[in-house]
């Protein structure tokens, strides 16, 4: 079991979270269908955490192929900025858990990086602090893009049993 805490305070972020093998693979088609929310069902279950290989949120960068866009993360949707279709160079590894795992987490001072049109889309820079104040995850929780909260490698830590 694995407890992840905040790398300023050491406040535990998280109760005792069991980690799995791989970011499991989650249906668009299984959106919030009562439309309260709209939200797809969260990427990892309740009491568990993945590591996620890609990368995750900014930097962006340019992708090569224009006319051929992916989505600008994994999991998520394609996004376009001025400069053109965009794709993330941002960390990789970072841990993915269950929003309500963390729910000590409060949104940044006037939502800030929490755009969206639902909820934040993910794709701006953390997003989620600690009680202490530090910027410590980024939650994706709109509509059109994963459900799921991503702790920064940097700034959160793993304590394991």
């Amino acid at each position: 079991m694995t407890v992840f805490l905040c790398s300023k305070c050491g406040t535990a972020i998280t109760p005792e979270l069991t980690e799995l093998a791989a970011v499991p693979e989650v249906s668009d088609d299984e959106r919030d269908r009562d439309k309260e929310t709209r939200r797809a069902p969260s990427t990892v279950p309740r009491g568990h955490y993945a590591i996620d290989p890609e990368p995750w949120g900014p930097p962006y960068v340019v992708q090569d192929d224009q006319g051929d866009p992916k989505p600008a993360q994994s999991r998520g949707p394609v996004v376009c900025r001025d400069e053109g279709f965009v794709i993330s160079a941002g960390s990789r590894h970072t841990v993915l858990v269950h929003p309500d795992d963390a729910a000590s987490l409060q949104p940044l001072p006037n939502w800030d990086n929490s755009s969206g049109c639902c909820g934040p889309t993910g794709d701006e820079r953390l997003n989620r602090a600690c009680p202490c104040g530090a910027p410590v995850a980024t939650l994706a929780a709109d509509c059109f893009g994963p459900f799921e909260l991503h702790l920064d490698p940097v700034r959160t830590y793993a304590f394991s049993q």
